[in-house]
């Protein structure tokens, strides 16, 4: 079994280790530098919002942080953008088109609303190559049963593009947070490719369920399993147990730039389920690193 990568300058070594040309990474953030700004300002404010510090380990500029994905060994990302108010969501995605048409390693993303006019947004975005969405239900405040969603979801569902959705209660409990809530947007839409943000942190049991109950319905590894997070979401006893049901349904993601921790923690923790269980080993790592995001997001 192949350890995880000791240090960030370990990491592109370490994955051509593994037989991999590179990581893909489903959950990275680029944003405008006014929001950014913001974002970073309020981890800046962390100890208030969440009883805890939490610096930014890659709080550098946007070229900056280009060159560590490439240092890194990503060889495509997706920048996931999200509103947190009306009328932001096509400025959003007309960036993170933009932004991806001039970085050739970034894929093209999209985001939504619950406002007039969502559907045909999405519609837009789709045209225009999006090839993954970012739903943020806890930062938008937003109920994803909305009626001005369902012909978003409808969109998506019939397009096969996948939505990354962070729709779990970490790490704060919003007004229409929890499983319970999005089940009821995958009951009337089924065959949404939809990727649980943060392995739907702290649900980790009924995310599995999920998983079980649709085949189209994934997790990714954002904040999962690292020291920072366990002190707050514990994974249960059973995770790897749960992780060889569904090893082509977990996908790599990391939250970069904005994690308190260096990229490789969140590779190392990756590797101690793979090593933890026969049942995982180096090929569940190649399918978590590389092979099902490349697939979900139909790139080469």
């Amino acid at each position: 079994m192949t350890a995880g990568p000791a240090s960030d300058s370990d990491v592109a070594r370490w994955a051509a280790s593994l037989g991999l040309p590179g990581l893909v990474d489903l959950h990275v953030h680029f944003l405008p530098k006014p929001v950014m700004d913001k974002v970073w300002a309020y981890f800046d404010r962390a100890s208030t919002h969440y009883g805890t510090e939490w610096p930014v380990f890659y709080r550098t500029s946007e070229e900056e942080r280009l060159e560590t994905l490439r240092s890194l060994g990503v060889t495509r990302f997706a920048p996931l953008v999200y509103p947190h108010k009306p009328g932001m969501a096509q400025w959003l995605t007309d960036w993170a088109l933009e932004f991806a048409a001039r970085v050739p390693d970034a894929v093209p993303t999209g985001t939504f609303y619950p406002e007039p006019g969502a559907g045909s947004a999405v519609d837009g975005a789709l045209r225009a190559g999006a090839r993954v969405f970012k739903a943020h239900v806890q930062v938008g405040a937003y109920d994803p049963r909305d009626d001005l969603l369902k012909p978003v979801w409808g969109a998506l569902a019939d397009a096969g593009v996948p939505v990354v959705v962070h729709c779990g209660h970490g790490p704060l409990r919003g007004d229409f947070t929890g499983l319970s809530v999005f089940e009821e947007v995958l009951a009337q839409h089924p065959n949404l490719t939809a990727v649980l943000a943060h392995a739907a942190m702290p649900e980790f049991a009924t995310a599995f369920e999920l998983l079980a109950k649709y085949p189209r319905v994934h997790l990714d590894t954002t904040m999962v399993g690292v020291p920072f997070s366990e002190a707050m979401s514990p994974l249960p006893p059973d995770w790897t147990a749960r992780l060889a049901e569904f090893p082509d349904r977990v996908v790599l993601g990391t939250d970069f730039p904005n994690i308190p921790y260096s990229y490789a923690t969140q590779l190392q923790a990756i590797a101690g389920w793979a090593a933890a269980d026969d049942r995982l080993g180096e090929p569940f790592l190649r399918a978590v690193l590389h092979d099902t995001p490349l697939r979900l997001l139909g790139a080469s």
